[in-house]
């Protein structure tokens, strides 16, 4: 299967209902994939989107440390599919493993570990919205 890197745009507010959305978005193809999380998990994406340090380690500092003492790095994470209406995601490591992941959790652990996020081009093109052309103005 053929996948795209993407950039993390980061957490939205969907309105009327205030649900957050984890908002990811690929060039080429262009388009954008919202995956909804829940309120903790968008706290979690925003702490590590702006690289911020708390002051007791999160969850996901503390696998980042468990995967280099066991030898191994994240390598990249990719949001795989859905099973319904919930997104899968996968972590890769350096030394060939791959790993089951909610897609919040992926992407927070790319984001902390500073590695790419990419999306199988098949899910982005079935669940993705299309992004619009760029104005030139």
């Amino acid at each position: 299967m053929s996948k795209v890197e993407v950039e993390v745009v980061g957490v939205r507010i969907e309105m009327p209902a205030n649900q957050p959305i984890l908002l990811l978005k690929a060039s080429e193809p262009a388009y954008y994939l919202p995956i909804w999380v829940g309120a903790i998990e968008a706290n979690a994406l925003s702490i590590a989107q702006r690289g911020l340090t708390p002051p007791r380690p999160m969850s996901h500092a503390l696998l980042l440390d468990v995967l280099e003492k066991y030898g191994a790095e994240l390598q990249d994470v990719t949001i795989t599919g859905k099973d319904g209406q919930i997104f899968l995601a996968e972590l890769h490591t350096n030394d060939g493993k791959s790993i089951s992941a909610r897609p919040s959790d992926a992407v927070t652990l790319a984001l902390t570990a500073d590695c790419p996020v990419f999306v199988e081009t098949q899910l982005l093109e079935e669940s993705g919205i299309e992004a619009p052309e760029a104005d030139e103005e």
